[in-house]
């Protein structure tokens, strides 16, 4: 796990790893080198090796058959990242027409490219957003994010009106599927049925009206509760 330097001193790939430690770490107190392997792409034996060279640079605490979680600082840089990111996706959606599906890469891709001076020209250009295309939270310049109470699709109680406020999927088909079929950012909702053991939900769409929605899908959508229209 090499790369060139970034704008911030890092190589790529020790950015990659800390973003991932970051967005599989959750609520977990560590995350295993496995489930790093898994994410990265890379073996597990690639894993330790990072991670035992970033415990000398203070941005992880690795510990044998524990795993790995981010220090303070381990967690700033990786918050950086976010805020990187998901900033570029914003300009990328706004400014320069890209669909919701074809941002992800191309962000991943510029992130590590572009100045600190850049990534705050676009964040000033954008009115500081709170929230990127997907919806999700777009760190602040000390970290700071925007939480909002939202529950997935699949667990909404019918009949109850709800307005889609975040996509928590990777698949870029996946995605284009839920914009094609009005499953939009801020679309008003409703469940009307669902089938049980996981099976689909059958919702109303405020602009196009009822459809059947698979459970993977409707996990991956999450949505807030609204007052009645």
């Amino acid at each position: 796990m090499t790369g060139r330097r970034t704008d911030s001193g890092h190589s790529q790939s020790v950015e990659d790893f800390l973003k991932a430690v970051y967005n599989l770490q959750g609520d977990r107190d560590r995350v295993s080198t496995n489930a790093l392997a898994d994410a990265l792409g890379v073996s597990a034996p690639a894993v330790t090796d990072m991670a035992q060279r970033l415990v000398e640079e203070g941005t992880v605490d690795y510990r044998k058959y524990r795993g790995v979680r981010l220090t303070d600082e381990g967690e700033r840089l990786a918050l950086r990242l976010l805020r990187r990111h998901r900033l570029i996706e914003t300009y990328l959606v706004r400014d320069l027409g890209y669909q919701l599906h074809e941002i992800h890469d191309e962000a991943e891709a510029l992130e590590h490219s572009v100045s600190d001076r850049f990534i705050e020209a676009i964040a000033r250009k954008l009115g500081e957003p709170r929230y990127d295309p997907h919806g999700d939270p777009i760190p602040n310049l000390d970290g700071i994010m925007q939480e909002r109470n939202l529950q997935p699709l699949s667990a909404l109680r019918l009949r109850t009106p709800a307005r889609i406020r975040r996509f928590i999927m990777d698949d870029p088909a996946m995605l284009q599927n839920t914009q094609e079929r009005g499953l939009t950012m801020g679309v008003a909702l409703e469940a009307l049925e669902r089938d049980p053991f996981d099976g689909p939900v059958t919702i109303r769409i405020e602009a196009t009206g009822r459809q059947t929605v698979g459970y993977k899908m409707a996990s991956a959508i999450l949505v807030e509760i609204v007052d009645p229209m």
